[in-house]
């Protein structure tokens, strides 16, 4: 168990030395990335809750060691398809800093739904001398940040390979067509059955990887499908309105000729 949890950090560690420097080893043209048709993609799409679910897993027990959640609270994963007394009891493993007390001490409590989910670290240097010299990104809106979204992260989880297709590496990096320059600080951070789904899903690095893509999509925009649900009714209005006009404009210039 403690070799498998040590795995994990590791994980979280590369990720996030990968994230915050790999840009500097970029040079020349990616691969094209895979294109998934996922269930959120669409005018009418919507979040893939269970995948989504998945997805949060892999961040909590892979990427959580090194990437925070900060603009994302507990409460929010009731929008995901949790249960309150599930979002609780997630919130609740994790020890929060709160205060001050009423003798000016800072203390730790259990988390509250109310509760940002927290970096992993007490501040940014922390953060820095654990990973080679590199902040790990907060992980919020990463899927924003990058071109392509879901299917960049997706490509790149997914795309890692032995052959460097004709070119060498340079010694500390690693193959991956779909980072330009083909060559990338940041080894694969997942492996099959790095994890245990817990809805039984083969913990494969393909279902993995677009589980958490999924799940990053959505913490970049857990509104999107009341977004949809709006445009799609004023697309509706606007319909209604134009016929409402178009008919008085028709019965106004009848009376005219």
């Amino acid at each position: 168990m403690m070799i498998n949890r040590s795995i994990k950090v590791l994980a979280g560690a590369v990720l996030g030395i990968g994230l915050m420097t790999g840009g500097a080893l970029a040079a020349g043209d990616a691969k094209e990335l895979k294109s998934v048709d996922w269930h959120h993609s669409g005018p009418f799409g919507t979040y893939d809750r269970a995948q989504v679910q998945r997805g949060f897993q892999v961040y909590s027990e892979v990427c959580a060691a090194c990437h925070s959640l900060k603009y994302i609270a507990y409460r929010n994963l009731m929008e995901i398809g949790f249960s309150e007394d599930q979002a609780k009891a997630i919130a609740a493993e994790k020890d929060i800093e709160d205060g001050p007390d009423a003798a000016g001490d800072m203390f730790t409590r259990a988390g509250r739904l109310s509760d940002k989910i927290p970096s992993p670290f007490p501040n940014d240097n922390a953060a820095k001398a654990s990973n080679g010299g590199a902040f790990p990104p907060d992980l919020s809106l990463i899927a924003k940040a990058r071109v392509g979204g879901e299917n960049y992260l997706y490509s790149l989880l997914s795309g890692y390979e032995e052959d460097s297709h004709g070119h060498e590496c340079p010694a500390g990096t690693y193959s991956n067509p779909y980072f330009a320059g083909g060559c990338l600080k940041m080894p694969s951070p997942i492996a099959d059955d790095l994890i245990e789904y817990v809805d039984g899903t083969p913990a494969t690095v393909d279902q993995m990887s677009k589980d958490v893509s999924a799940f990053l999509t959505w913490a970049a925009e857990p509104k999107m499908e009341e977004r949809k649900a709006m445009g799609f009714k004023v697309i509706i209005f606007l319909l209604i309105m134009s016929g409402l006009l178009y008919a008085a404009k028709r019965r106004i210039w009848a009376r005219l000729h």
